[in-house]
């Protein structure tokens, strides 16, 4: 940007600003209220912009920025639309209710420095107060309004997201707070500009007393995780240059030893920011959850097929723009943490909700967009690695049941490699697979697997040890869906932050038939969860996976702390079997050969959905991979069925039988 850009830009913030601190005093009426809290938000956010070479009260703001959607006190901010509706009516209601959520995007511009950012905030907040102190017609107004921000906005909002994933910038404030400062004194959490918790602060303080030689070995653990990927996948890793790292906030003293294990390998980090109510990137504790479900479809709004179209076309442009920095993106590297108190969402008339031709169109935008992606980033040309922590609201045990978590992140992986051999031989000689819950568990179905051409070279099972997917444990396929029918039960389960009683799907051939929960008090609203949240607005999904986790470590930890209900899918999964809804472990990297530690091809990554690619791609594909495990207190018996009738017992009431993988049962 050249300087007179940036002297316009400037003047056009000056305006802005005065504006917006003359308007508390000129307004009144049924709008007012609203206008003054938007008004007092920026007055914060301005503060924090200005505030180089200043004294900086960062507490004060972070308080300040994030108290209205705090706890309970969300229940009277404008960014709840059931509040908005109440005040508003529900159509006006639900558009100052995108808007206030849209203002807020302000507060991670200042602090970035990006007067530019802020400044197309405050200059829509003005034109909603204009449309406010009209007389008529403020409906429609209001709704295009934000039609046209989003037309205009668009294409350089996604530029700068991917940028954000694929080029390195020393000089981000990100990179700047992991590399520079000082981890003796917690107040650097608040440099960020996210909501900064006791979580944040005592997972900072906590780490920054451990000695660097711990933080480096468990740094190694993730990082060698993430090479060995590209080992394992035969993908050279010598080609890439940068590493997308994804964390918690107060990660920054392991994330610092991470950043130099990769330069090791000739890899530069990318940081990108989580979005209001997505957390993927650079993350905190939520202010609130109820804020980021209320807001999760406000897409619905103004999706529609033209704006569809002028994302798709953007996205190949920009793609296109910046495709050798494509080309040297080696994949995300993810620090997942676990251990906050579980959410139960309550669903509100008054938040936003696709109609039946937007779900087409954003699982359509969803899907389209990700081909677009795969073409200058395949799947099969990146890696990834995933690893997880606890954060302190787990519990007073907290520190005690993070050193059990890098117990669990680092067993043996030889011990496991032979053990799970052993479950391979067997499952290899089956016809199909058939699994039953036990206790309340109605669990009953029968997996059915791809045939083996030549089993002294083939294998259905994918031998699962600690490298992309952290910690060790699970033997995987992709299933035949002709031939898999039953039913999956979990008395009760936590899939992506939220809390599922009594979940259960019926499969026939493989897809979803039937599915209910007793989360809530009508089938219909239970029904309704679960299509939005699991299903994400599709009618039927594919099993996409099954798998037997073996990490029986991981299982007695949660049992050990009582906190089984609040280990992530990465760790959960391996405390028992477990399906996928939706695509393959392979989906789009189906053509890459892959082996197993005992040399033989995995063949069984595909099924009869994701064979389409070749003939209609448009519904070989989901964009989606939700898994849900039967833990081994709910779980009967897993037996193998050759194709003469013969039966192999895996598992028995809860208990491995097969020779070979006893010493499970021991933890």
């Amino acid at each position: 940007m050249s300087e007179t850009e940036q002297d316009i830009i400037r003047e056009r913030y000056d305006l802005a600003r005065e504006r917006i601190s003359e308007l508390p005093r000129e307004v009144s009426g049924e709008y007012a209220d609203y206008i003054c809290r938007v008004a007092e938000l920026f007055q914060t956010v301005a503060e924090v912009l200005e505030a180089e070479g200043k004294e900086r009260d960062y507490v004060r703001w972070n308080h300040r920025l994030y108290r209205d959607i705090e706890g309970d006190a969300y229940g009277s901010s404008y960014a709840d639309p059931a509040f908005a509706a109440e005040k508003f009516g529900k159509d006006t209601g639900q558009y100052l209710c995108w808007y206030y959520a849209k203002f807020r995007d302000s507060i991670v511009a200042a602090y970035e420095g990006d007067l530019y950012g802020v400044l197309l905030c405050m200059e829509l907040f003005l034109q909603v107060a204009e449309i406010l102190a009209e007389n008529d017609g403020k409906e429609r107004f209001l709704k295009e309004n934000i039609y046209y921000f989003i037309h205009d906005y668009d294409e350089e909002q996604m530029e700068k997201n991917i940028c954000r994933m694929l080029i390195p910038d020393e000089n981000a404030l990100i990179h700047k707070i992991v590399m520079e400062s000082d981890f003796s004194d917690t107040s650097y959490l608040y440099n960020y500009g996210e909501y900064i918790s006791d979580n944040e602060i005592r997972l900072a303080s906590y780490l920054a007393s451990l000695p660097e030689e711990r933080l480096a070995s468990m740094a190694k653990t993730y990082t060698e995780g993430y090479r060995q990927g590209f080992i394992a996948a035969g993908i050279d890793l010598a080609k890439k240059s940068t590493v997308q790292i994804r964390y918690h906030i107060g990660f920054e003293p392991m994330v610092r030893q991470a950043v130099r294990q990769f330069a090791e390998m000739g890899l530069r980090p990318v940081f990108t920011r989580r979005s209001n109510t997505k957390s993927v990137g650079v993350v905190s504790t939520s202010p609130n959850k109820q804020y980021g479900y209320d807001h999760r479809f406000d897409e619905a709004l103004y999706l529609n097929h033209a704006l569809v179209k002028e994302r798709l076309k953007t996205a190949e442009r920009i793609f296109e723009k910046y495709k050798k920095e494509a080309v040297e993106y080696a994949g995300p590297a993810v620090i997942e943490t676990f251990g906050e108190a579980l959410f139960v969402p309550e669903t509100k008339e008054d938040s936003p909700a696709f109609s039946g031709e937007q779900e087409k169109l954003s699982i359509g935008y969803t899907r389209d967009y990700t081909l677009i992606q795969n073409r200058y980033i395949p799947q099969d040309e990146y890696s990834f690695t995933i690893i997880a922590y606890p954060v302190p609201e787990i519990g007073p045990q907290f520190e005690e049941i993070f050193e059990a978590t890098v117990e669990v992140n680092t067993l043996d992986m030889e011990e496991y490699r032979n053990i799970q051999q052993a479950l391979i031989d067997a499952l290899n000689q089956g016809d199909y697979v058939r699994v039953t819950g036990r206790g309340r568990n109605r669990t009953d179905i029968k997996v059915k697997l791809h045939p083996l051409e030549d089993p002294s070279r083939q294998t259905n099972f994918e031998n699962c040890l600690a490298d992309v997917n952290i910690p060790v444990g699970e033997v995987f396929t992709s299933p035949l869906l002709k031939g898999t029918d039953g039913t999956l039960h979990v008395t009760q389960v936590y899939l992506n932050q939220l809390r599922y009683e009594d979940l259960e799907f019926t499969f026939e051939n493989g897809m979803v038939s039937a599915y209910s929960c007793s989360n809530y008090g009508t089938e219909e609203e239970n029904r309704k969860y679960i299509k939005e949240n699991i299903l994400h607005n599709r009618d039927t999904l594919p099993i996409g996976e099954f798998a037997i986790g073996t990490n029986t470590t991981a299982y007695a930890m949660g049992r050990r702390f009582d906190i089984e209900e609040k280990l992530p899918i990465l760790i959960a999964e391996k405390t028992g079997p477990h399906f996928a809804l939706g695509d393959t472990c392979y989906s789009m990297s189906e053509d890459v050969v892959l082996h197993n530690p005992d040399g033989k091809e995995i063949i069984a990554k595909e099924n009869e959905c994701s064979l389409l690619r070749h003939t209609d791609i448009e519904k070989a594909y989901f964009n989606c991979h939700t898994d849900i495990t039967i833990p081994y207190d709910e779980l009967g018996d897993i037996v193998v069925y050759t194709s003469d009738g013969t039966e192999i017992v895996l598992i028995h009431d809860g208990r491995f039988v097969l020779p070979g993988t006893e010493s499970l049962n021991e933890p």
